[in-house]
């Protein structure tokens, strides 16, 4: 019988340390502690960690690489946070990798993410510190949030003004929507535009297919050398009619005629300098006198 009791008390042991020992492997195994490979370990400084707990996920490219180990203060306004992960992917992890803290979907648990880095070819070491970045912040987001909705209160507000004012305003675009007279005035306006261009357009039409002065002169080239040949013909025979003049200057019978023009125009040239001078004497003596007044 005390055999038996003895029996039944080893075989109770053995059951209970069997359960805490399944158990405690599930929960290591949930929680990704890789008990049957090599880890290292890494740090992070943060000024806050958001809801972050140990036990959370530790992700690389969205991909599950080990969990968060321990969370301690290292003072008043910053936190360390030592990170396990696999030995296996330090290959992926570079010396400037940020790890920053989200959200495991819309409202589930917070998880540790990595970036990998670009920059630096060098690798991370267990023990390492990698940078971090400040996360979104559920306030930072109401606030944005908040400015949001006030910005959107002020752009109805404003909409609604300008509704009332054009309902009830005298302007152009008011009348253009309310006044019935205004709005014929102009459709009016639109339709006398649009004969204009129609009649342009027919203008142009007869220019370019006409038989007018004007649409050959436009578009015959024959014509045009017409025009051409005129115009050097005037200035050949303008050319000719001042060397006429200068001949007639030196003609003894033109020459009193010339003479007493020319006497005529220094005699008028001589005037308007005596006038100008004048001015200019009288301006300057004016100019004087203010001066001796001012002093």
């Amino acid at each position: 019988m005390v055999k038996e009791s003895g029996y039944q008390w080893k075989l109770g042991m053995f059951v209970i340390v069997g359960l805490f020992l399944f158990v405690g492997t599930i929960y290591f195994v949930g929680k990704q502690k890789n008990l049957f490979g090599s880890t290292i370990e890494l740090y992070s400084k943060f000024n806050s960690v958001n809801g972050l707990a140990v036990g959370n996920n530790v992700r690389l490219s969205g991909i599950n690489i080990g969990t968060v180990e321990d969370i301690e203060f290292l003072n008043d306004t910053s936190v360390v946070i030592k990170m396990v992960i696999k030995d296996e992917v330090r290959k992926y992890i570079k010396k400037d990798a940020v790890a920053s803290i989200n959200s495991d979907g819309l409202m589930g648990d917070k998880v540790l993410t990595i970036t990998s880095g670009k920059k630096s070819t060098i690798l991370i070491n267990d023990q390492d510190y990698i940078r971090s970045k400040k996360a979104i912040e559920m306030d930072d987001l109401m606030v944005s949030v908040k400015k949001s909705v006030d910005n959107a209160g002020l752009i109805t507000a404003e909409l609604a003004q300008f509704s009332s004012s054009m309902n009830n305003g005298d302007g152009a675009l008011s009348k253009l929507v309310s006044d019935k007279k205004f709005g014929n005035s102009v459709d009016n306006m639109v339709t006398s535009l649009e004969a204009s261009a129609s009649e342009f357009e027919t203008f142009t039409t007869s220019m370019n297919n006409g038989k007018g002065a004007l649409s050959k002169l436009i578009s015959n080239e024959r014509m045009g050398n017409s025009i051409d040949s005129s115009l050097t013909n005037v200035k050949t025979a303008t050319k000719g009619l001042n060397e006429v003049i200068e001949a007639a200057k030196h003609n003894f019978l033109l020459r009193g005629f010339f003479n007493k023009k020319k006497k005529v125009e220094d005699k008028k040239l001589e005037e308007e300098q005596e006038i100008e001078e004048a001015e200019m004497k009288k301006a300057l003596k004016m100019d004087q006198k203010n001066d001796s007044i001012n002093k």
